[in-house]
């Protein structure tokens, strides 16, 4: 990712961020690896626990947050798997994405609100989830916004050398470019439409691995062709990054992360200089890609439903439908209803509705409210609905819940 001094630095301002917010950090690489560690919580320990049991989900979470922060400017909070809030901003070398910041994790929520859902999420990773999630850091949508951006200014203007990675892209195609000399005849002159389809293929399937070796062979043929010369091989490297968005659609990826990414790869591509920057830059490029067709599907989905929880929490007072949640979180009501119902195992409504209830339960202790100011003040329009939906979900009525919990 980076050379020693180079990673030392970011280590640096990750390390220094950590201990002035006491939130925990982690410098992550393109793989969605971690490369180094600030734990200034309690909740590190949770994270670890989940990287040792979990590590390709946690892996592709990272990851996922990487290429959103790049595509959405430079910052970018998310939910992870386990419903846990991180926000992320990126690390580039020679301007091109090798890697990110990853900061969390925190709740948006305060303890008294926390579900059984929530601690659900973390059975199997902690020993006692209710007393895990107390030890993690409870801040305000607002003030998860303001450590975002401070992050992003502390670490936005650093860049990075070229990597042991790029030497050995590098070395590569040389020595393929060698073997078209000695093999001679037309495979040096001709551009390789043949390589070009193998290389479609690949990206299609995901297979970074595969996908790379067969750039460097079409570019080794560019650059015999061209002479190296910079503007007819940023010409066909231009051509090639169409090329390899549409292999990523046609192998399943996100139809508008891939045009927005597009668009800025191809307003990046003047802000290079020599024939090694745009070699680099295509063999990142190629990652982005591939990592887009199939691997972070999931985790994109996932991120979606906690952000379509956590609105549904901050509103559930309110008159809120499926189609102002799918709004908010950028989707086709029918889209957002089908994903939503495949990740929670319930309805949009169904959940909306214990959430309500959840919530109504802890009104219902103290016996100075009416039972028909609680309907309202959880969000039900009427007392007769919310005496309904109670009894289904509790089996007892609200009267019946409240005059239980007072006995206790």
């Amino acid at each position: 990712m980076t050379n020693e001094i180079d990673l030392n630095r970011i280590s640096d301002i990750s390390r220094i961020y950590s201990e002035s917010t006491g939130i925990d950090t982690r410098l992550v690489d393109m793989s969605g690896k971690t490369i180094s560690l600030t734990c200034s919580s309690e909740a590190c320990e949770i994270c670890e626990s989940a990287n040792k049991l979990k590590a390709d989900k946690c892996r592709k979470t990272h990851l996922y947050g990487c290429i959103q922060s790049d595509r959405f400017g430079g910052q970018y909070v998310f939910f992870c798997h386990l419903g846990l809030v991180h926000w992320v901003t990126p690390v580039y070398s020679d301007d091109v994405l090798s890697g990110g910041i990853v900061a969390g994790p925190v709740v948006m929520i305060e303890p008294d609100d926390i579900l059984s859902a929530d601690l659900a999420l973390l059975e199997g990773i902690v020993g006692n989830p209710e007393e895990a999630i107390q030890n993690i850091p409870a801040v305000t949508p607002a003030k998860v916004d303001s450590l975002s951006q401070l992050l992003y200014y502390s670490a936005y203007s650093s860049r990075f050398e070229t990597t042991g990675e790029a030497v050995d892209i590098h070395a590569d195609i040389a020595q393929y470019m060698q073997h078209l000399k000695t093999m001679g005849g037309e495979g040096a002159d001709h551009y390789p439409l043949d390589k070009e389809n193998q290389l479609i293929t690949r990206i299609s399937l995901g297979d970074k691995t595969g996908a790379q070796k067969v750039l460097n062979e079409i570019l080794a043929h560019t650059f015999l062709s061209t002479g190296r010369d910079f503007e007819l091989v940023k010409a066909r490297i231009l051509e090639l990054v169409v090329v390899l968005s549409r292999a990523a659609l046609h192998g399943g990826a996100d139809t508008n992360r891939i045009f927005g990414m597009n668009y800025k790869y191809l307003s990046q591509i003047n802000d290079f200089g020599t024939v090694d920057e745009l070699t680099i830059w295509v063999s990142n490029i190629i990652k982005t890609f591939t990592e887009c067709v199939f691997d972070l599907q999931d985790v994109k989905h996932i991120d979606v439903i906690y952000k379509s929880i956590e609105y549904i929490r901050r509103n559930y007072m309110k008159k809120i439908s499926l189609d102002e949640v799918a709004e908010n979180v950028s989707l086709s009501p029918s889209y957002f209803s089908r994903i939503f119902k495949k990740e929670t195992k319930t309805s949009f409504n169904s959940y909306l509705n214990n959430v309500r209830i959840e919530m109504s339960k802890k009104l219902l202790s103290d016996e100075d409210i009416a039972l028909s100011d609680i309907a309202l003040l959880v969000g039900f329009e009427n007392q007769s609905y919310y005496s309904r939906v109670f009894k289904q979900i509790t089996g007892m009525s609200p009267r019946q819940f409240r005059e239980k919990r007072l006995m206790h």
